[in-house]
């Protein structure tokens, strides 16, 4: 039986420098998984070193495979890894207070934008390239259309169209770099000069780790600053698929091979990114912690960070809410973090127009995909713009005086993420 695979490939150039390097060391015995990996980033960096753009050093491909034939092409030169595409669900956003569209409309600005601190840095995204990968966009709503960004967007789901029939993708956009709505700031970085859209999940929300492969490549070959990801890779969902035709155990296997396989191959991306940024400085890619948490029923009830913010290089987000002049952990935040942000009744746009208030994860990541737009304008203005130091600066830059008693690192990671 077929099934869609992923698979990266090394370019023929990238295959004979890693051959080249591979035969001029004298290296007994089996090699480690960690020589192969130390050779591969000599080799990117090499092939960076001699200008290579990103599609010519590596290349992402949606293959229909059986399981033997997925075997063979994995151990093809070429073939730096490959996953069982699996499954992936937006990171579905919780019910919002009913009045916090009119309380945002009160204090003419959203209250997590307050919160970083974005409505009094001087800085607002402009020269920022942001990639938002989530249910496409609202083009037409007022926080985006004729507002002077230039957007490139690609459909990743086979719907034909990057625009949003769901409305989480324009939400989520709107918190990062959309224009002010009926007086209501709701960007934290309304001045971003480019984005790309890039629609991985469909009008349920659905969609597979394939496609969030594809649209990561998409971005990276874009050279854009920053990469924004409300989106998880849902476990449970594929081993229930499999469960279908499979027996209990051997479709538990499966999804964990998946899911292990996957992670390595998303690892793979971000060291393929990470070593790119020599040619224009690298991108930050943000992602949503998860809404898996349940304390408010147990204390103990903590689902640690899921995929993709887990993998390597990924700044993983969890979820603020307010309370009085403190700020506390959402009950259903995932946790230990990278980093915090507001979560929890965030209003921003919603498809068709005007405003809405949503909760989750995915409300905060976005958060902090707009501060590390301003940290790229902030650092670029000193010649120090790069992907290294804009993560480096959201973390040091993080605020810990700012949450109730009893919360620590498990809750909040480094910290509330803050504007420069």
């Amino acid at each position: 039986m077929e099934s869609e695979y992923i698979i990266v490939r090394r370019s023929k150039a990238m295959a004979q420098l890693l051959r080249a390097r591979r035969d001029g060391e004298q290296v007994r015995g089996t090699e480690s998984i960690g020589v192969n990996v130390q050779r591969e980033i000599e080799a990117v960096a090499a092939a960076t070193a001699e200008g290579m753009a990103a599609q010519e050093v590596f290349t992402l491909a949606r293959e229909r495979l059986d399981e033997r034939a997925a075997a063979d092409a994995l151990r093809e030169d070429e073939v730096v890894t490959g996953a069982l595409a699996m499954p992936v669900t937006l990171i579905a956003p919780l019910g919002s207070a009913e009045d916090s569209v009119a309380d945002a409309k009160a204090a003419r600005v959203s209250w997590g934008v307050k919160a970083i601190r974005a409505d009094v840095s001087k800085y607002s995204g402009v020269g920022v390239k942001v990639a938002v990968l989530d249910t496409g966009l609202d083009f037409d709503h007022s926080a985006f259309k004729g507002r002077g960004i230039e957007f490139e967007s690609e459909d990743f789901t086979g719907t034909g169209l990057p625009t949003d029939d769901h409305g989480h993708g324009t939400h989520c956009a709107g918190t990062i770099f959309g224009r002010d709505v009926d007086g209501v700031r709701i960007g934290v970085a309304p001045e971003v000069t480019k984005a790309c859209i890039a629609k991985v999940l469909n009008d349920k929300g659905r969609g597979t780790s394939s496609a969030v492969a594809d649209a990561i490549g998409w971005a990276i070959r874009k050279e854009v600053d920053v990469i924004s990801m409300s989106l998880g890779f849902d476990f449970p969902g594929m081993a229930e698929r499999l469960q279908e035709k499979l027996p209990p155990k051997l479709a538990a296997s499966q999804a964990l091979r998946a899911f292990r396989d996957n992670l390595r191959l998303f690892d793979t991306l971000m060291m393929y990114s990470r070593m790119r940024s020599q040619r224009w400085g690298g991108c930050v890619i943000i992602a949503a912690a998860g809404n898996e948490s349940r304390t408010d029923e147990n204390p103990d009830f903590r689902i640690d960070v899921s995929l993709p913010a887990a993998s390597q290089d990924i700044v993983s987000v969890g979820a603020l809410r307010k309370l009085g002049q403190k700020l506390g952990s959402a009950s259903f935040s995932n946790v230990n973090p990278t980093l915090a942000a507001p979560g929890v009744d965030i209003v921003s746009a919603a498809r068709g127009g005007e405003l809405v208030g949503m909760s989750g994860t995915s409300m905060a990541c976005p958060h902090v995909a707009g501060i590390a737009a301003l940290w790229w304008q902030a650092l670029r203005k000193e010649n120090q713009g790069s992907a290294q130091n804009v993560a480096a600066k959201l973390i040091a830059r993080a605020d810990r005086d700012v949450f109730e008693p009893g919360l620590g690192p498990i809750d909040h990671g480094a910290g509330l993420a803050l504007a420069p």
